[in-house]
Parts: C-alpha cells; sequence; structure tokens
C-alpha cells in the first residue's frame, strides 16, 4: 500500500544500509518465540486494524462484513475521514476484550493525496498544543504528524465519551501501515489528556515514525507492540540515515509462520524485520497487508 512511495524513499533506504550508524556493543536480551496463545491474543486487534479501511458509514453500524464479524460484540461509537485527505477511523468499545478501540486506516494506493503524505520525511516536532510538556527534541514524520492532527481532537472527545458511557478503565489503539503511524502518535497523544485509564498500542506494518528522541520517549512512556511480516518493506522507511529509529516492541513474523519478540530498538539480527530486509531490494511489498495470523488487512 505504500507502493508510489517507496520508489521515492528506495534510494534512502539502499543508502542507509551503509549510513547507518554501527550499533552500540551492548548485550541484548534473547529473542523469544512467543507461543499459539499469545499469537491469539492479538487476532482480535489485527481485525480491528483491518476493518478500519471499511468505509465509516459500515464501521458505525458495525456491519463490515468479516472485519467486524470477527468482534461482533464491539459498540460503535464515532467514525470519519473518508479515505484521501482525512484517513477513515472509528472508536468503540469492545464487551470481549474489555477495552476502548480507537482504529486508524492506512495508506489507500487509490488515493494518490495520501500516497504523497507517506513520501514526505521531513521531521519535525510534535505540536505543543497537542502534545503538552513534551521536549522539542522529540521529532517525527511532519506527514504523519499533519494525519494525526487532523482527526485528534475529534477522536479525544469520541474516546472520552466512549471511556464514560461504558466505564472503561482501558484503551488500545491500532493501526496498519500509515494507520499504524496515526495510531502510534495517538498513543503519546491520548495520554496527555486523559488519566485514570491504561492505554496500548498495537499496530502493524510500521513505518519509522520518529527520530532517536520521540523511540526513547516512546520505550519510556508507552505500551507498544508493532508487528512485521515477514520481509515487508515498510518497516525500514524512511531510513534510519535520515534520522529515523523505531521505538523497541517489535514482534517480527517469519518466513516459517514463526513470531518472535524482538528486543531493542531497530534490532539487527536476521530474525528481526532490520536484518532480515537489509535494504528495500529485498523485500516483499505483499508482505505488508499480510497475513498477520492467517488476517489480510483491508476491507
Amino acid at each position: 500500500m505504500f507502493t508510489l512511495s517507496l520508489l521515492s524513499l528506495a534510494l534512502s533506504s539502499a543508502l542507509s544500509v551503509q549510513a547507518a550508524p554501527a550499533p552500540e556493543v551492548v548485550k541484548r536480551q534473547s529473542i523469544t518465540a512467543l507461543s499459539t496463545s499469545q499469537i491469539s491474543a492479538f487476532r482480535p486487534f489485527t481485525f480491528f486494524a483491518s476493518a478500519a479501511y471499511c468505509n465509516p458509514n459500515t464501521t458505525l453500524t458495525w456491519s463490515c462484513g468479516a472485519n467486524c464479524a470477527a468482534n461482533a460484540d464491539f459498540i460503535p461509537v464515532a467514525s470519519g475521514g473518508d479515505g484521501g485527505s482525512v484517513q477513515f477511523w472509528y472508536v468503540g468499545f469492545s464487551p470481549s476484550q474489555q477495552t476502548v478501540i480507537v482504529a486508524h486506516q492506512g495508506t489507500n494506493t487509490s488515493q494518490i493525496e495520501a500516497i504523497a503524505t507517506d513520501a514526505d520525511v521531513f521531521q519535525e516536532s510534535l505540536d505543543s498544543t497537542l502534545f503538552p510538556g513534551i521536549s522539542s527534541s522529540v521529532e517525527v514524520h511532519s506527514g504523519f504528524a499533519s494525519e494525526q492532527a487532523k482527526t485528534a481532537s475529534t477522536i479525544l472527545s469520541a474516546v472520552q465519551t466512549t471511556i464514560a458511557a461504558h466505564s472503561a478503565t482501558k484503551v488500545t489503539i491500532v493501526g496498519h501501515s500509515l494507520g499504524a503511524a496515526i495510531a502510534l502518535l495517538d498513543g503519546v497523544f491520548l495520554p496527555l489528556h486523559i488519566s485514570g485509564v491504561t492505554f496500548r498500542t498495537v499496530v502493524y506494518g510500521l513505518p519509522r515514525v520518529g527520530n532517536q528522541a520521540f523511540a526513547n520517549y516512546v520505550d519510556s512512556h508507552i505500551s507498544l507492540t508493532h508487528i512485521n511480516n515477514k520481509e515487508d518493506p515498510i518497516p525500514i522507511v524512511p531510513g534510519r540515515f535520515l534520522g529515523y529509529v523505531h521505538p523497541s516492541g517489535e514482534v517480527h513474523i517469519m518466513d516459517s509462520g514463526s513470531w518472535v519478540s524482538c528486543p531493542g530498538q531497530d534490532n539487527g539480527s536476521d530474525e528481526c524485520i532490520v536484518g532480515d530486509v537489509p535494504n528495500i531490494f529485498e523485500s516483499d511489498e505483499s508482505d505488508h497487508d499480510g497475513p498477520y495470523d492467517t488476517v489480510e488487512m483491508g476491507c
């Protein structure tokens, strides 16, 4: 789904293999395989992320086909976006998971405006109104920041409404592709404005979103899992030589189908995405949409 932006970022990604800073000589935690039950626990959230590709009219009535049927007890509260200038999104409550769900649509290749956003790799400090108290040294992809800002206040209001209506104590934010980047920024944004609940962010095919200071902030403040599928090229862009760094929390789906937890930031093991896909030319774009435990992203 990042088809055109891959062309614009291919050279920078290839260069980043040689230009990325040498890894520090530190002892990493072990890479560990996830159990069947641990993998299955992500499945409801995978379907929630996939449902974000569906038209807001169908997510608001929770009538979006297989994606909605997979979490049949979900109670939608708000939805929006047009899939072009504003990515689709929805908010609601999952009784079975006992959490508010915030979901963001990924890039739709039929919407060139969204693709162009992906290709805008400049970094900027976070908006101090949306992200009060965060240091100006924390910088993020300007296109991703712009996309998140379009829906931030509306989603904040919807989440507050949902928490009050269901006496919720947990909020889970999900997304795939561009939606994963927006979801991660929401994962930073929402806890700054809502207290008394716990937040968790679960995303798929996440591109790098910000600089080292951003990755460090996420590691210190956010419960994040970012799941990468096989040789998906999107998690290795924008390139590290541009100053982008992934936070910790990677889970990598290997060619064998095994899921492994990759500790640390941009883990270079060949069992993790950075080592497995050292440059864009060794990637497979078809892996971007899945399958994630049999689930293909899309509506």
